[in-house]
């Protein structure tokens, strides 16, 4: 039995494991060697070293891409957590939730691309939100979409976007917890705030751990967002709102300056090195022990 397992191993795993080298591995091989070279894509790449790297360094809009993608990892992460338990806490104590869940998941459906739209209709000057305000005697509304609010207004529908898909994830292992431990803390006196403290979060802090996880790989990919607030009148977005996506598709596909591959690549390992350590220190700092329930 042993040896026909070890005959039928190969056979079963070489597809997999030839489509993986050829779409995961092999490209990032390229832009492991792509990063130490000049290139426009059409003319032969030529030899850079790490000037690229040290270029990056010296680049305030490659800076200010990698602070707006820790704003929105950091702040975003945490408004994001904090409304998804909220809700979790919510949805646990209602009867029919299953209709709420649904209505709450369906935004992840939906394309980035479509809420940046609908967000510039919505809050727009002659828009809906303007045009409440103004029912409401607000005469001079905010400049919702001015230059120096788009991160803000980007971040906001970011969070939006996702909250009902981690609020989906948390509610799956909040539900494997016994209603047991609950009354227990009722009986112990433990209030709203109490009862999630000690029991909710314990006892969900692995599928915590794993959303953490998510949204920091998730922070890393916002893209389409970024590009139809920024560059929604038909140019390029301003700089004060460049991630480090975008930084990357700039530097490749970008009209207004000379396309590099090599910057492009480079920019993308730096962004996966940097975006690894975070991913392995907040695992670290998110270790503990397994709590069995009985």
């Amino acid at each position: 039995m042993e040896r026909a397992q070890r005959r039928t191993f190969w056979p079963f795993l070489l597809p997999a494991l030839v489509v993986f080298t050829l779409f995961f591995v092999a490209p990032i091989v390229f832009s492991l060697w792509l990063g130490f070279q000049s290139w426009d894509g059409v003319g032969p790449a030529s030899g850079r070293g790490l000037k690229n790297y040290t270029n990056l360094l010296h680049d305030p809009l490659f800076t200010t891409s990698l602070r707006n993608t820790a704003l929105i990892l950091v702040v975003g992460g945490a408004l994001i957590f904090v409304i998804s338990f909220a809700i979790t806490v919510l949805l646990r104590e209602m009867r029919d939730q299953k209709l709420v869940r649904y209505v709450l998941f369906f935004p992840v459906l939906v394309n980035p691309l479509v809420f940046g739209v609908m967000t510039g209709l919505l809050f727009r000057p002659t828009g809906i939100v303007n045009a409440l305000l103004g029912d409401l005697g607000v005469g001079d509304p905010p400049k919702w979409l001015a230059q120096e609010n788009l991160m803000t207004m980007i971040v906001a529908v970011t969070v939006w976007a996702g909250t009902g898909y981690y609020t989906t994830i948390l509610m799956s292992g909040v539900e494997q917890i016994p209603s047991t431990y609950y009354e227990a803390a009722e009986l112990d006196g433990a209030g709203a705030w109490g009862r999630f403290r000690h029991v909710t979060l314990p006892l969900s802090w692995d599928v915590v751990t794993v959303c953490a996880l998510l949204w920091t790989i998730s922070s890393v990919k916002v893209f389409e967002l970024v590009l139809v607030f920024g560059g929604s009148t038909g140019g390029t977005p301003p700089n004060n709102t460049y991630t480090t996506a975008l930084y990357v598709y700039e530097s490749a596909f970008s009209a207004r300056t000379t396309r590099d591959f090599g910057v492009s690549s480079a920019a993308a390992l730096v962004s996966l090195v940097l975006i690894a350590a975070v991913a392995v220190l907040l695992r670290r700092m998110m270790r503990r022990d397994a709590i069995q329930l009985s």
